[in-house]
């Protein structure tokens, strides 16, 4: 009997391993379907309900992605996982994964209470302040309301976003995206994760904020946190990781300490 692709919330296998494992993915392949360039032909009634009714062919202009391709690794309490490899290698693809926000077509991930993904693009309302955005981005990541107002101004001053201006008060779609991406940030450290998944989050904002986020990250890791990190700056994951997972086309070419990984990437990519 074929194994059922699966993201399970709820356990992760132990094994004999004395470290506790927060993230198992066990022979990982994710494939998605995208709409091509070409333009599917006819535009009627009659040709669209074929479509709908499928008669056993794909939706003209239409491919299949093979994004990950057999991923297996396994994640632990206090680590700090830099992802690397060119663009279009599987990294955020498989962050998505597993955050829930993607199911596996082959294999299983296992992930030990709910992961939080905080990505660049992550939805923040534009038409709304800096100070709403922290409210609702806040209970979004599970904290209540008096922790919000604990936190609101620890949140704001973390973020850097009113040294220069009030900007907290205006509307976000008036911020940079540099901006954007550190209230979001700011909002996501402010409490603690089981697994915290940031894709190109840090790689915005000046040399102050990347090293309060490093040390906030290191934060997380020591209250037994698990952090994974998607970034095309090697310098980033190297500061950052002690840990490194090399991803090209699909596949896992590497995973060992970040120095090791990001040594043997870049003389590939040299």
């Amino acid at each position: 009997m074929a194994e059922t692709p699966t993201h399970d919330t709820r356990t992760v296998p132990t094994g004999t391993d004395e470290r506790v494992p927060t993230v198992v993915v066990d022979g990982v392949h994710i494939t998605y379907t995208v709409q091509g360039a070409t333009k599917a032909k006819g535009g009627g009634a009659g040709s669209a309900l074929g479509r709908i009714l499928g008669r056993g062919k794909a939706a003209p202009g239409t491919r299949t992605v093979h994004a990950v391709k057999g991923v297996s690794f396994a994640a632990y309490k206090g680590e700090a996982i830099g992802l690397i490899g060119s663009n279009g290698s599987g990294k955020s693809t498989l962050l998505k994964a597993v955050a829930g926000l993607l199911p596996p077509s082959k294999g299983r991930i296992y992930t030990q209470g709910q992961p939080s993904l905080l990505g660049v693009n992550a939805a923040l309302m534009g038409d709304l302040t800096g100070e709403r955005n922290v409210v609702l981005g806040g209970l979004a990541m599970g904290m209540t309301r008096d922790e919000i107002r604990t936190r609101y101004q620890e949140i704001v001053d973390f973020s850097g976003i009113n040294e220069k201006g009030d900007f907290i008060s205006l509307p976000m779609r008036t911020y940079s995206s540099g901006m954007g991406a550190r209230l979001r940030f700011s909002i996501a450290a402010a409490r603690s994760h089981d697994v915290l998944l940031i894709d190109e989050a840090l790689a915005t904002g000046d040399a102050t904020f990347r090293r309060r986020s490093q040390e906030r990250i290191n934060e997380l890791r020591a209250e037994a946190g698990t952090v994974f990190l998607v970034s095309h700056s090697n310098s980033t994951i190297r500061e950052t990781c002690d840990r490194a997972i090399w991803l090209e086309a699909g596949r896992m070419l590497m995973d060992g300490p970040s120095a090791e990984v990001i040594a043997a990437y870049e003389r590939h990519t040299s």
